[in-house]
């Protein structure tokens, strides 16, 4: 059985304006490819540098890698049409057959082809950002790229995550316009809760006043009130509204300070520990040598 092979048809009158124009072809293929890789990089850092929002500013640092890589792809097929052109290979068969070919491949790339329009969608409905901090697909991390394909995360101990696009179903974005700093603190059963929320609300107006957290903290100190009767400690719940990124520094803060102001008042922070009861006439327990 005969294959049809693509004719070339190239005299030598002609083979010098060929190639004459294969380089320009090439020529401007690389320059616009050069355009592409240096000059978006440059155009998306002074539209982001123009944003009064940071959030508008993540968001076209992310939407430029996107741009990028799509133009990068087309202007390469289209500069190899050309010089496919150019050299005199007809394209109307390799184009039937790559719709053949594209057509079987399809049914096995289901996947990538998920991949690719989930990834879209990320991007166009601003779900994530370079620089945001997500949960996805289990994993959790701060987002260092994303793609049409993947989406990658790097995480607190500094392992990379590749998630493809079509895996995630539910993305939990942590820093998107703004965040909570939840704080939970356990005072003991013998304490005045009253006291201990107004000794919280002194510590959150100094927390706020700081020079080096007014910037982080969007609002006063929220109590919610008691959360839980643990085991040995009243859990007292209470957060502030921070900026995004900002609720892990602003915790580990008022933690500490919370500590200090409970010393301070003398309240109890209580550990765990249980009580003895014994029955009438059992003598008490002598306390060990070790002990």
């Amino acid at each position: 059985m005969d294959v049809a092979m693509p004719e070339i048809l190239v005299t030598l009158p002609d083979l010098v304006p060929r190639l004459v124009r294969i380089g320009v072809i090439l020529t401007l293929a690389g320059i616009a490819l050069l355009l592409v890789q240096r000059g978006i990089p440059h155009l998306r850092e002074a539209i982001a540098a123009r944003q009064d929002d940071p959030e508008d500013g993540r968001r076209v640092r992310t939407l430029s890698r996107a741009i990028r890589y799509v133009l990068t792809v087309v202007v390469s097929l289209v500069a190899g049409m050309l010089v496919l052109s150019e050299i005199g290979i007809s394209l109307a068969p390799i184009l039937g057959a790559a719709g053949v070919v594209g057509l079987a491949v399809g049914f096995g790339a289901q996947s990538l082809v998920r991949d690719y329009f989930r990834g879209l969608f990320l991007l166009l409905e601003n779900q994530v950002r370079i620089g945001d901090v997500v949960e996805a697909a289990g994993k959790a991390g701060v987002v260092e790229e994303l793609t049409l394909h993947y989406l990658r995360l790097r995480d607190y101990g500094g392992v990379v995550h590749f998630i493809p696009n079509g895996e995630i179903t539910v993305i939990s974005n942590m820093s998107l316009n703004h965040a909570y700093a939840v704080i939970d603190a356990g005072v003991g059963y013998g304490e005045d809760v009253d006291r201990v929320f107004q000794v919280m609300v002194q510590v959150g107006k100094a927390l706020r006043s700081d020079p080096d957290f007014a910037g982080r903290i969007l609002d006063d100190l929220e109590i919610a009130g008691v959360e839980q009767w643990a085991d040995s400690a009243i859990v007292i719940r209470c957060r502030f509204k921070v900026r995004p990124l900002e609720q892990w520094t602003v915790r580990r803060e008022t933690l500490k300070r919370f500590k200090v102001a409970f010393d301070a008042a003398g309240i109890e922070i209580p550990f765990p520990h249980r009580k003895l009861i014994l029955p009438p006439g059992i003598p008490p327990l002598a306390p060990s040598d070790h002990d």
